[in-house]
């Protein structure tokens, strides 16, 4: 019994391997996430394979849906199966059922955007998908800072905001992040400079994202950092004051900050 798991291209299909279109003509079913897109991937390439929706949904029937085949390929939507997807969990199954598990190189977000960054690349964490909210994610978020090393997020379009408002949180507004969006796609783009630069530059975000962010060191955001950061979100007089104090700002200087910024709106 063998399980082959195929990186598919994560948008220019040039990118897909001849050893991976090799696997998916000589596999006797390709299971994938979603048929129709794995469908859309092997009618381009004049593949006649027939597809097996193996997905989160129904991974507690693999064993059944996969028992008449002896040959499997798996593909997720898109990259390399196992990243932040439910490839992780086939191979552990197929494992236990003492199959013979294989996985080509090949396509994947994570590598790209890192290389892409400009920031330090010998030492690095993937995170993936953070928690989507309440106090798991802020432990993450905090434990990423402690790393001491490059860390690489996935984000969605609707969270991006949300994310980038975290991290400046974690990090500082100064901290640098390299944000990449539809990578290898047509409007493929690259942003490099601050995270509150990129929380400007990114309104309405559309497209993928893959967010890189350089290795925090224990130096802290100054206080106009700060300040800027939450003028911005609306903050004032003595609202200001206790969210610098809250950030580590001095007292002095979060004097003075929310005091020149009461003068000037005076």
């Amino acid at each position: 019994m063998r399980l082959v798991l195929v990186p598919t291209p994560i948008g220019n299909l040039e990118d897909i391997t001849l050893r991976a279109l090799r696997v998916l003509k000589e596999a006797e079913v390709v299971a994938c996430e979603d048929t129709r897109r794995t469908g859309l991937l092997l009618r381009h390439f004049g593949i006649p394979t027939p597809t097996l929706r193996l997905d989160q949904h129904t991974l507690d029937r693999a064993q059944e849906l996969l028992a008449p085949y002896t040959y499997v390929a798996y593909a997720t939507d898109a990259g390399t199966p196992g990243i932040s997807d439910p490839g992780a969990e086939l191979v552990r199954l197929a494992l236990e059922w003492g199959w013979r598990v294989e996985a080509l190189p090949g396509p994947t977000a994570l590598i790209p955007a890192l290389v892409a960054s400009g920031l330090p690349t010998h030492r690095f964490t993937f995170e993936g998908f953070l928690p989507k909210a309440g106090k798991a994610r802020k432990e993450r978020l905090l434990a990423l800072a402690r790393e001491g090393r490059t860390a690489v997020l996935y984000e969605s379009p609707h969270r991006l905001a949300k994310t980038l408002r975290d991290l400046v949180e974690v990090y500082g507004p100064e901290h640098p992040v390299a944000v990449a969006r539809e990578l290898s796609k047509v409007h493929e783009e690259i942003f490099r400079g601050t995270l509150v630069e990129a929380l400007e530059r990114f309104q309405e975000p559309k497209g993928e994202f893959v967010l890189v962010l350089g290795p925090k060191t224990p130096s802290s955001p100054s206080g106009e950092a700060w300040a800027g950061v939450l003028r911005a979100e609306g903050l004032r007089g003595r609202e200001l004051f206790r969210a610098l104090l809250e950030r580590g700002v001095p007292r002095n200087e979060a004097y003075r900050l929310s005091m020149e910024e009461a003068e000037e709106d005076a």
